[in-house]
């Protein structure tokens, strides 16, 4: 893509805007009122608001290879911390997809560099969901299997924060696993049963938010 392109592009975007509402850059520059916090991968595939159908500041989005939520990673946790303290968003959703090269390329026996550290949280997720995806033969169906686990596992890890714990006891905050299916273009809910996720790990996780 000509970089030139995407400035005209801009511009014709902006006309629209206008044409339909003359105030709506001015109401944009107001500030922004999200109710969801959307956690997704960096895949230039897959766009969070276009999958979801929604305006820009109706959706805080924070988005990493693999869609990942790393204790250590203070990029994502300075999101979480914004969007659930501060923007007192009602919905955290990590969404992965389908045929995710993040998680394929964490499978493989191959030194990335500094990729390493990063990809060997999926692998713990294999890990721990060993005796489910080695018992599916088909290579494809079991890394989608992975992607989904991998998105279960990121829940479970929002779970263990102290901001999560705080806003769902005080306020009911709503965790959600997605997956983006990149052939059929549908959006999935994985249905996490996040109260027994949430009730299965206090014994070692509760951080003082009961």
């Amino acid at each position: 893509m000509e970089l030139e392109k995407v400035f005209r592009n801009n511009e014709k975007w902006i006309a629209e805007k206008l044409q339909k509402d003359p105030d709506y850059f001015m109401n944009l520059s107001k500030g922004q009122n999200p109710d969801i916090l959307y956690i997704g991968c960096s895949d230039s595939r897959v766009t969070a608001e276009d999958l979801m159908g929604v305006s820009p500041g109706e959706v805080f989005v924070h988005r990493n290879i693999a869609n990942m939520v790393i204790s250590i990673d203070l990029n994502v946790m300075s999101v979480l911390n914004y969007a659930v303290n501060y923007l007192h968003v009602n919905h955290v959703v990590v969404c992965g997809h389908y045929f995710c090269g993040g998680v394929k390329a964490a499978m493989q026996a191959e030194d990335l560099g500094v990729l390493n550290p990063w990809l060997r949280n999926i692998r713990d997720v294999y890990r721990l969901h060993k005796n489910e995806l080695n018992a599916i033969e088909d290579e494809t169906a079991k890394y989608n299997r992975l992607v989904e686990l991998n998105v279960q596992e990121q829940c479970v890890n929002l779970v263990k924060t102290a901001e999560v714990q705080k806003a769902y006891n005080e306020r009911g905050l709503q965790i959600h696993g997605w997956v983006f299916d990149i052939e059929s273009g549908k959006l999935i809910d994985l249905k996490l049963d996040i109260d027994r996720i949430m009730k299965n790990i206090m014994e070692i996780y509760n951080l003082g938010h009961d």
